[in-house]
């Protein structure tokens, strides 16, 4: 991976031995590996039987999940803000594994519609809720600084299955709760 950095700079016209330059590729190397971690993960080791009995069966929301990733296509990031809902259907997912998943998916190459399908199918197969929504909005690098080059453009996907796709008052009430709870931050 260096060595490609290497090479992408002197593409550009740089000097590879310059003082500012002599570690980068070092530097960039080690940043591919941490944005892309998300490949040495996967959903079962991360929940870890973090599974729990309960007998609640209303929507449960973690709105305002941070993120970042790579867009698949330009290598560039996006981040913004991830939204998930699910109705429990005698059990509950610990609190931080939903934010885990979420990074686990973020931490990849991505295109954001596939990264909220596989947020909402990752929950829904380990969990078997009565319902699942995952909302994500993302400010994209490949849109904003190259390109058609729309700094305020803000992409938003969902994916809603079972009560959430099919009872519009469920999906209404979590659609109300993120809105309410929204952070600006990527505005």
């Amino acid at each position: 991976m260096e060595n490609a950095v290497v090479e992408i700079l002197k593409g550009i016209g740089e000097n590879t031995e310059r003082q500012g330059l002599e570690k980068t590729p070092h530097r960039v190397a080690k940043m591919y590996k941490t944005v892309t971690e998300g490949y040495g993960k996967n959903a079962k080791d991360i929940i870890n039987n973090a599974i729990f009995d309960v007998e609640y069966d209303e929507m449960v929301v973690v709105a305002n999940i941070e993120y970042y990733s790579l867009c698949e296509h330009h290598m560039l990031p996006f981040y913004g803000m991830v939204h998930v809902g699910y109705i429990p259907d005698g059990k509950v997912l610990g609190l931080s594994k939903i934010t885990r998943i979420v990074e686990m998916f973020a931490r990849r190459l991505q295109v954001q519609e596939n990264m909220t399908r596989e947020i909402a199918d990752t929950i829904q197969k380990c969990l078997k809720p009565k319902g699942v929504g995952v909302v994500i909005e993302g400010k994209h690098l490949c849109m904003m600084m190259r390109g058609v080059q729309k700094g305020q453009a803000k992409m938003i996907t969902s994916t809603l299955l079972g009560e959430f796709r099919d009872d519009n008052k469920t999906r209404k009430e979590f659609l109300s709760l993120i809105s309410s709870s929204r952070v600006n931050n990527i505005d």
